[in-house]
């Protein structure tokens, strides 16, 4: 039975703990023998908290912490390392935050802590969540669990192959232009984004501050639901957090879907999709209308500039961001240096890898005197119109079904070079998160080389409710992911 434990999602370990079969210590332990035994294959975690695990876990097995408190307590999680832990390394996958750490806990952080959850360790990521295929870390690329010579997606590679992997129960990522539900798809697990202000964004280091948004990557679509459930939320520390009541997300999983009108959006079964994610996805819409749902087709008109809109605006939130990396305040300060601005020029020279620096450059320029309007402003319009164009399809229809990525998980270093090529892999997933829409990816099937392909299902704004019971219906009707190389 341990060796079966890193196997089971959320809701079978809890099972076994409220049953009295297993300890919370033999939970944690198992899944700490499998990080010891895969991780270095994977370069899933860049930090591992064994003591502190085991340390919480002990609270509970002793008695002084009640497994029934919480559907969360006594589960080990893993956490993306953009979310600050107090007194944890917290890198963002960075040079520049190689030996950072933060005096204080994300919202999130805390939130798990209260729901009972312990964190086994934080997982790696592409530099300040820059990138799709978690090849631009610091500490090196993660590997896919179903092929380790391929890219796990990105940014939140770590915690979704780590969820793949079963080195955990479930995790955290954040998604700025897909940053959860691509490498979800490209790993063959549930990654959810919530609506842009349902979770708290404090203590998560930002990229792009009116696009950043956490939430779980799992096994299931309920233990999305459980994790959401225990870190949505008003947060008097984040102004854009909204104060609305948090709804019971897994008591409406169970609902039929049968009378649900769902959308086919045109612009998103494009010419240059791969062959293999477009039949699956038709599977998966077909498995919609035999659940008795109703499949209509939808236009969004603006989908194809989302890529170019989300380009200008990211990267020049982010270079604002990361102007605070200067060597003075916190993190990496080059030693050598004649003066202020040799310091400033040396440290973020060599603290930066080359995505940051790529993206830091275009922000900069779109944000520069005399070509703010020609770009940001214009890409901030395009953004409104990409916004329009959900809240018209939402009248439509109840949710949309659409590829979560043009094609599965590719070959590590395939795109290194192209950076164009790398950016195209998040052009489905890139409208949702302009419009600050939540949306969930599930695997839908695997391609004749054996990787997961990826269904994402969209809702309105704070529509998490019809996206989880449009996802979860679907997960229990679509045949199951055959079994990973790693078991």
């Amino acid at each position: 039975m341990i060796a079966a434990i890193p196997t089971l999602s959320i809701g079978g370990i809890r099972k076994l703990l409220l049953a009295g079969e297993v300890s919370v210590t033999e939970v944690v332990r198992s899944l700490l023998e499998r990080i010891e035994a895969l991780n270095p294959k994977l370069n899933a975690f860049i930090t591992v908290l064994a003591e502190s695990a085991l340390a919480d876990a002990k609270h509970f097995d002793t008695g002084e912490r009640n497994l029934s408190t919480s559907p969360l307590a006594g589960i080990p999680l893993a956490v993306k390392d953009v979310l600050c832990i107090q007194g944890v390394r917290t890198t963002c996958g960075s040079k520049i935050l190689e030996n950072y750490r933060p005096p204080f806990d994300a919202t999130v952080i805390a939130r798990l802590r209260q729901a009972g959850a312990m964190v086994l360790g934080k997982t790696n990521m592409d530099e300040f969540a820059m990138g799709s295929s978690t090849e631009n870390s610091a500490f090196g690329p993660v590997h896919n669990p179903w092929h380790l010579d391929h890219v796990p997606g990105g940014s939140s590679g770590g915690s979704a192959a780590a969820v793949a992997a079963d080195l955990c129960a479930g995790a955290l990522g954040s998604d700025t232009g897909g940053s959860i539900r691509q490498p979800a798809a490209f790993c063959g697990v549930v990654g959810l984004k919530p609506t842009y202000g349902r979770v708290s964004r404090f203590g998560l280091v930002a990229f792009a501050s009116s696009l950043d948004q956490i939430g779980p990557i799992t096994k299931t679509v309920e233990d999305a639901a459980l994790l959401l459930q225990a870190i949505a939320g008003h947060d008097p520390a984040d102004s854009t957090a909204v104060d609305r009541a948090v709804p019971n997300y897994t008591e409406v999983l169970n609902r039929p879907i049968a009378g649900l009108k769902l959308g086919l959006p045109k612009e998103y079964l494009i010419e240059g999709i791969d062959p293999e994610v477009r039949r699956a996805v038709m599977d998966a819409v077909q498995t919609g209308r035999e659940l008795g749902a109703e499949i209509v087709e939808i236009s969004l008109p603006h989908t194809e500039y989302g890529i170019a809109a989300y380009y200008i605006i990211a990267p020049a939130e982010a270079s604002s961001n990361l102007a605070r990396y200067d060597g003075v305040k916190y993190g990496y300060r080059h030693p050598e240096a004649a003066d202020l601005l040799e310091m400033y020029q040396r440290t973020r020279s060599v603290g930066f890898g080359a995505e940051v620096k790529r993206r830091i450059m275009l922000g900069t320029y779109s944000l520069s005197a005399g070509y703010y309007d020609a770009y940001y402003k214009k890409a901030s319009q395009v953004r409104s119109l990409i916004r329009d164009d959900f809240l018209h399809a939402f009248r439509r229809c109840d949710a949309i079904l659409a590829p979560a990525a043009p094609h599965p998980a590719f070959k590590i270093g395939e795109k290194a070079a192209d950076p164009l090529q790398m950016y195209l892999s998040d052009v489905f997933t890139l409208p949702a998160s302009l419009a600050g829409i939540p949306g969930i990816s599930i695997p839908c099937g695997i391609s004749s080389n054996g990787l997961p392909i990826g269904l994402q299902v969209l809702g309105p704004h704070f529509g998490e409710p019809i996206v989880l019971r449009v996802a979860h219906q679907l997960e229990q009707a679509l045949p199951p992911l055959p079994p990973k190389p790693l078991h």
